[in-house]
């Protein structure tokens, strides 16, 4: 008996609407029906948009805690597996560590040339202090938490990390006996992430209500007073991304830029739209692997790049902010605030959750400096607008360096990299029906 190719198979394939398209057609609607519901004051169009970005939100940040857990204890776990494991890890830690150099500087030169705090019209009065700050105190004591059960409720991703890192390394000490836990954690972790790749895909509805709701609740006028801000955050960050990462690129690891971002831009589209970097960690984790990574080395660099690594949130907005809030303050800044500020993007970008928004690290990079509290208030309203290229900016550095290190040491497979293209991560093949 043979079976024949039916002819609807490839017209159903030809039909498909790709992901990319889907988050496209989500930006343009929501930025329709944000300027509809402000334009026109249609309160309830107002209030869906609220909802459905809010529930999409959501929806990414139910996963987080345990995905955090259990992404970071496997990662250090699967280290075991690959040769070097120690020097990796440090090299991915150096790497790490001098892009955020790099992108800090790059914020401070476009603050410094630019002047964002000037002409604005915005005051001291205009400012309030923010709900979450964050301190040196806090950051050093807030490691080690009270209880296991806080962080999870409470959403402290580094608390998280530092229980996960713990049961990691007692997990390699114990050996065999710790076996039955970490095949119990690799099914977690998988159960995790196709939970939340189903989320993923709810992400040009997400997009809409996002999109939507700044729209519709800052207008165009909001962005107005805030334009040179702005315009310095996006091409801070579109300089580091799409300037220093492929120079990196080209002459560090020696491959072709352009494939990269052939291969990462599901990761970094989405990380736009969600605002999220450890929400997108799932499809971070999946590029890097398709960019020739080794999947051993790449489940232990995104995770700890997710919640540490990042170039916009960490790096290129407080540089920028801090230059924004000391000029509407009218507080000189010498070389000594300019240097903290490089040295609080570096050491203290741990403290950035890797969710939306990156108010811990700026109040951290403020107080350090002695700048009012204050002053993130100004920046809050805006927030979403910015955080949106912070966050492509975090996830493309975050893909990149493992890229790096793995070229450097020898490990990358160049023919998949090579052969990386942005085709969404679960197309599969067509199956060839003989007859």
């Amino acid at each position: 008996m043979s079976v024949s190719a039916t002819p609807q198979a490839p017209a159903k394939a030809s039909f498909k609407f790709p992901f990319w398209a889907q988050i496209i057609t989500g930006l343009v609607l929501g930025v329709l029906f944000g300027w509809l519901a402000k334009s026109q004051d249609i309160s309830w169009l107002k209030t869906t948009l609220e909802q459905v970005g809010d529930i999409f939100v959501q929806l990414l940040k139910l996963a987080v805690a345990p995905l955090v857990f259990f992404a970071i204890l496997v990662s250090i776990t699967n280290l075991r597996k690959v040769n070097n494991a120690a020097r990796l890890a440090s090299r991915t830690l150096l790497w790490f560590m001098i892009t955020s150099l790099i992108a800090v500087g790059i914020g401070l030169a476009i603050g410094l040339l630019t002047n964002p705090g000037a002409g604005t019209g915005l005051t001291p009065q205009d400012g309030k202090l923010p709900k979450k700050t964050g301190s040196w105190i806090d950051f050093l004591t807030g490691i080690v938490p009270t209880d296991v059960v806080t962080p999870f409720t409470e959403l402290n991703v580094l608390q998280i990390v530092f229980m996960a890192a713990v049961a990691g390394i007692a997990a390699l000490q114990l050996g065999a006996k710790a076996q039955p836990v970490l095949s119990l954690a690799e099914s977690v972790l998988e159960l995790l992430q196709k939970a939340l790749w189903w989320v993923i895909r709810l992400a040009p509805i997400g997009t809409v209500g996002l999109i939507g709701t700044a729209i519709a609740t800052y207008g165009w006028d909001l962005i107005g007073k805030y334009a040179t801000f702005t315009a310095d955050v996006y091409i801070g960050s579109a300089l580091v991304m799409f300037g220093v990462y492929p120079l990196l690129l080209a002459t560090v690891a020696k491959v072709n830029p352009v494939q990269f971002f052939k291969g990462a831009w599901p990761a970094i589209q989405l990380a736009f739209v969600s605002r999220s970097s450890v929400g997108t960690m799932p499809v971070t984790q999946k590029v890097t692997e398709r960019l020739g990574v080794p999947k051993e080395y790449a489940s232990f660099a995104v995770p700890f790049g997710a919640t540490t690594k990042m170039d916009g949130c960490a790096a290129i907005y407080p540089a920028l902010a801090a230059i924004f809030i000391a000029q509407i303050f009218d507080v000189q800044l010498g070389i000594k605030e300019y240097i903290l500020i490089a040295f609080v993007s570096v050491v203290g970008s741990a403290a950035t959750a890797g969710l939306t928004g990156a108010t811990v690290m700026l109040t951290l990079t403020l107080s350090t400096l002695g700048l009012p509290l204050e002053g993130v208030g100004l920046l809050m309203a805006i927030d979403p607008i910015l955080d949106m290229m912070r966050t492509a900016t975090n996830v493309a550095g975050q893909a990149v360096v493992p890229v790096i290190v793995s070229a450097r040491e020898g490990i990358l497979d160049k023919e998949a990299y090579e052969a990386a293209s942005s085709s969404p991560l679960d197309e599969r093949p067509a199956v060839v029906v003989a007859a």
